[in-house]
């Protein structure tokens, strides 16, 4: 067919005119809304070596992102609509991807008693034809392959499918070997509630977790959690109210053994002197276990003495503070005597520390030695606290964790600085996610007496000084809170900034709570939401701020006296904010 004109772009992807594009969906595309939530979970789940097999390619373009830039081995996309077919194919030509994307007209099939045709009822609108049927459709028979054959010779590690309902019956039948990331769009409306949960039964049944920063109840980007799939019993995530978190064990013959990969989940832990896996040594994240069961050869190595397990040591600063101290609060347990602490690095580098790690052991009174081990090693006698701190569930801390952290933290810090604080990002810069009008807020604030205070422009010590003379903390939200978490108390008033509504949110507001024992005061006044228009991901939000709402808030609370703030002005938003974000 003739090569069309240029109709619109989407992240960098041309999309040539189609009798399917309209104004109303030409726009959509533009702002990357249309199928947005699957481009968003693909993005962030596929990535360079993958093989991705779609279901249902609709206009095509989930799929020639992903493959412009996911960038993965090889996408093999099937849609069963004939007409859609050469307008997918000049998307591919016009954008130089047919050499890692191609098109079949056809059904995949994974039941019994494949057809070599089924009747597919194409809608009107092209939107909502599937096999199912319906009102405004026309019929058309389309050809089937089987899946297990295309799994077989395509061997896929991705699937993303969009299939108007047919899903759950591929889901019933289909195996799922070989695939460790699955992105799906559901269809209640085709097969009900029931069906939903049959569906995503399914996938848990099969090893798969989902990733909830990257799915909502409609769409699961989902990974197949190799440490849950082996036959080792793994346990479940840490509770800070008991269980294997508060344990405390001594293992003679230690084997440790870091990371060897770099995802997210990788193989990594402790296994006792007979290879036996030792799962109280494990890191969670939320409801993820992250350390996969490492190998079982001994290792070469030998480490002699008697070590405190640390666990898995995070190189930022984020990580560090908020996963990191976990098991720390094994140091006031009855341990006896250590040689030191000892850390496995999340990617198994054989780098030293950074300033602020050493400050922070500094500041936990810690005056042993703290060791990162790069290469397997079998430990003459490790002690394995629980996790007692983290992300998820567990982001409260254990009693005992709070206990050593409240008593041993910054003790010797005095004290210094203003009663009133604001912790800023502004100086972070937007490409690490932040406030649109922050500059207005500090000037606002400072005008109320507020410290205008960048915490990265300082030692840990002087953090410390200024969260503990602080009587009204105001934050932009982020991990500087779980710092001032573990100094925080009942008699501060806190208010959090909301700069993007996360699961992340939440649980820093759960830190700060539990070690305050009063919850922070949440500040939820965006006027919208600017994402990144190369990089689908919520973390690297701008927050527009509502000035006028902030304000009203925080003077409602005590916070301030005046909170009658003007609003932003369009010529407020930054031309480099115009350049590399757009608003959803």
């Amino acid at each position: 067919m003739q090569e069309q004109a240029i109709a619109t772009e989407c992240m960098g992807l041309k999309v040539p005119a189609s009798p399917f594009l309209t104004e109303t969906r030409i726009r959509r595309i533009a702002a990357a809304r249309y199928e947005g939530e699957e481009i968003r979970a693909a993005l962030a789940l596929i990535g360079r070596g993958d093989r991705v097999l779609e279901l249902g390619a609709g206009l095509g373009i989930v799929g020639a992102l992903t493959a412009l830039r996911a960038q993965p081995e090889a996408v093999l996309s099937y849609e069963a609509n004939p007409a859609l077919v050469p307008h997918i194919q000049a998307l591919y030509r016009a954008n130089g991807l047919t050499d890692r994307i191609a098109v079949r007209n056809a059904v995949l099939w994974a039941g019994p008693g494949r057809p070599e045709t089924v009747t597919f009822n194409v809608h009107n609108s092209y939107l909502g034809s599937s096999l199912a049927g319906g009102a405004r459709t026309q019929p058309v028979e389309v050809a089937t392959e089987d899946f297990a054959a295309v799994r077989a010779a395509f061997r896929p590690t991705v699937l993303v499918a969009d299939i108007e309902g047919a899903e759950l019956e591929l889901l019933e039948h289909a195996d799922l070997t070989g695939l460790r990331t699955v992105v799906i769009e559901f269809h209640p409306k085709i097969y009900g509630p029931e069906g939903m949960r049959r569906a995503k039964d399914i996938l848990r049944a099969q090893g798969f977790a989902r990733r909830h920063d990257v799915s909502t109840r409609m769409v699961w980007g989902a990974e197949r959690d190799a440490a849950r799939a082996t036959a080792e019993p793994v346990g479940d995530p840490p509770h800070p109210d008991g269980g294997w978190s508060t344990s405390l064990q001594t293992v003679t013959g230690a084997r440790v053994y870091p990371p060897t990969g770099q995802g997210l989940v990788t193989p990594a832990g402790v296994r006792d002197a007979e290879g036996r896996l030792v799962p109280e040594a494990a890191l969670w994240r939320n409801r993820r276990l992250l350390t996969a069961p490492p190998p079982v050869a001994p290792p070469a190595a030998r480490l002699s003495g008697r070590w405190l397990w640390g666990g898995v040591f995070m190189r930022t600063f984020s990580h560090f503070v908020a996963e990191s101290p976990a098991r720390l609060w094994a140091l006031d347990a009855e341990t006896g005597p250590l040689d030191g602490l000892l850390f496995i690095d999340r990617r198994g580098r054989d780098a030293p520390m950074s300033a602020f790690h050493r400050d922070f052991f500094a500041l936990m009174g810690i005056d042993l030695p703290v060791r990162l081990q790069a290469d397997p090693a079998q430990v003459q006698e490790l002690i394995v606290p629980g996790q007692g701190f983290g992300l998820g569930a567990i982001t409260a801390g254990t009693a005992a964790f709070r206990a050593t952290m409240q008593a041993r933290f910054a003790r010797d810090v005095a004290p210094e600085g203003p009663e009133r604080l604001y912790i800023s990002r502004s100086a972070l810069g937007p490409g690490r996610g932040g406030l649109i009008g922050e500059d207005r807020l500090e000037a606002e604030l400072a005008a109320q007496g507020y410290e205008i205070f960048h915490p990265e422009r300082h030692d840990l010590a002087t953090q410390a000084a200024r969260y503990k003379a602080a009587r009204q903390v105001v934050a932009a939200e982020g991990s500087a809170l779980h710092l001032f978490a573990f100094l925080a108390r009942p008699e501060q008033q806190v208010a959090v900034i909301v700069r993007r509504r996360s699961g992340a949110t939440d649980q820093i507001a759960a830190h700060i709570a539990a070690f305050a024992g009063r919850p922070p005061l949440l500040i939820e006044t965006l006027s919208r939401v600017w994402r990144d228009r190369q990089v689908n991901r919520k973390r690297l939000d701008l927050g527009e701020l509502d000035l006028p709402r902030a304000g009203a808030a925080l003077a409602e609370a005590g916070f301030i006296g005046n909170g009658d703030w003007p609003a932003l002005c369009p010529e407020d938003i930054p031309d480099a904010v115009h350049d590399t974000h757009m608003p959803r």
